[in-house]
């Protein structure tokens, strides 16, 4: 009977630790079953963020297109007025040399008329003297054919 009672006594022991293990291990899932509700919630959010980031990034590629776009138009405008822009310097050059040209023939007809008459005038000392002596020039041109054509 002594031994019958030890092991009711055992038996008795070990249902009241299972009974513990029970409890423990039942909080347990309890705790790993809020876990999983709270991680079903943050990883229904990381898939809306990843959506929003992906709809995000879409738009940025679809902006940076139009950019590109933009710049390349505005840069082939810039290589065209760029290039025109050289064109109308040459150009300019060009009638800069013309009206040299005509400023230094100018100086010597009137250099050989003003021979008999005066000293020669000194040779034009920059640039700008012999734009303004060639308009002055043409000016003079242009006034005698006005007075030709009114004649």
């Amino acid at each position: 009977m002594t031994i019958n009672l030890i092991a009711d006594m055992l038996v008795a022991c070990l249902l009241v630790a299972t009974i513990v293990t029970c409890y423990v291990l039942a909080k347990r899932i309890e705790r790993l079953k809020a876990d999983e509700a709270g991680m079903r919630q943050t990883v229904g959010a990381l898939i809306t963020a990843t959506d929003n980031a992906e709809r995000a990034i879409a738009g940025l590629k679809s902006t940076l297109g139009d950019c590109d776009r933009t710049l390349e138009d505005r840069l082939r405008t810039a290589e065209r007025y760029a290039a025109d822009l050289a064109a109308q310097v040459e150009a300019g050059q060009a009638v800069m040399e013309r009206i040299g040209q005509i400023v230094s023939a100018a100086t010597l007809v009137g250099a050989k008329d003003a021979r008999s008459e005066a000293p020669a005038a000194p040779a034009p000392v920059s640039r700008l003297e012999s734009a303004a002596q060639s308009a002055a020039a043409i000016r003079a041109r242009a006034a005698r054919r006005l007075e030709e054509q009114a004649a």
